[in-house]
């Protein structure tokens, strides 16, 4: 069952860059409106991935691709505390961590509240709300372990 505890902290000023759903990516965006986290799951292999794409990158079917609820919990593989601003009104700094989910998939996202993490610390899906409804996934360092 995803987490989901609303982050208590705003998504920062300006909001970041996200990008439209489309017929791909919807039920993925729409998820995250009720700070539910997905991935994809193929019917004819049983595969999961994310992001979400058009075509299962396990058996290449074009059918049968469908968003099915995750933990949240992961753990990290990899990080980088960013010191330089892609942009002036970025603050820094912050962590960029791939975020290996228990059931699999590996997601690209910041650890939020900036800390420090270290690769295989446990971590969990935390939300931040965005403007329009939507809800990007961030991830916090826990105490609990990633199995499922």
């Amino acid at each position: 069952m995803t987490d989901t505890t609303a982050h208590t902290e705003p998504v920062p000023t300006p909001e970041p860059p996200v990008p439209q759903p489309d017929d791909v990516t919807t039920a993925w965006w729409d998820a995250t409106r009720e700070h539910r986290l997905t991935v994809q799951q193929c019917s004819a292999c049983q595969a999961v991935q994310h992001p979400p794409r058009a075509v299962c990158v396990a058996c290449s079917t074009l059918e049968g691709l469908t968003q099915v609820d995750v933990s949240g919990r992961g753990e990290v593989d990899s990080f980088t505390v960013v010191h330089r601003a892609p942009r002036a009104d970025v603050a820094t700094p912050y962590t960029i961590a791939r975020v290996r989910l228990a059931e699999g998939p590996i997601l690209l996202t910041r650890i939020h509240p900036h800390q420090t993490v270290s690769i295989g610390d446990a971590v969990e899906v935390t939300w931040w709300d965005l403007t329009d409804g939507r809800a990007l996934p961030v991830f916090r360092p826990t105490t609990s372990s990633t199995t499922t």
